[in-house]
């Protein structure tokens, strides 16, 4: 399991998870700006991820959802905030009804993703921080923290393919 560290934060409002690939930075990068590669992790494997829009640009926005086993699907945006290549992805992250559009009542999280070579290996420490102990407390309910250690669980097989990029 490539995830090493898991951190609640309840008091700053964030949760972060530390993982570790055997892959340069470079090539853990590309798992994040091409979407078909992007779409093999995001989500648990029951829960796979589609993208529709994957503007990998600061400002830029994605779109996808994901189909649970039952064909029911659960759509989610992000809005690319800073784009550091290959070591920083900073973007906005949110739940979308099914036209795409933002669902406000569960709000939005936001992410920071790095990238460092520690020892040969790429550690990848994701930061989500959100608006509310509410949305936090709501979201480690809907298993956040389970889905996000199933996806990362995906990501060596990926990485260990040759990139297509």
């Amino acid at each position: 399991m490539p995830v090493i560290d898991t951190k609640q934060d309840l008091d700053g409002l964030k949760f972060t998870l530390v993982a570790e690939f055997d892959a340069p930075v470079e090539r853990v990068w590309q798992i994040w700006e091409d979407p078909r590669q992007l779409e093999r992790w995001w989500g648990p494997p029951e829960w796979p991820a589609t993208f529709s829009k994957h503007e990998f640009t600061p400002g830029g926005k994605a779109s996808y959802y994901m189909t649970g086993p039952d064909g029911e699907t659960a759509g989610g945006w992000w809005k690319f905030t800073t784009i550091e290549a290959p070591n920083k992805l900073v973007f906005e992250d949110g739940f979308a009804d099914d036209d795409g559009e933002p669902v406000a009542d569960m709000g939005t999280t936001y992410a920071t993703v790095t990238l460092e070579s520690v020892g040969g290996r790429t550690r990848m420490t994701t930061e989500s921080r959100f608006e509310s102990a509410e949305q936090l407390e709501k979201m480690f309910e809907m298993g956040m923290v389970e889905g996000m250690q199933s996806a990362m669980g995906q990501i060596d097989a990926i990485l260990a393919e040759t990139a297509s990029v």
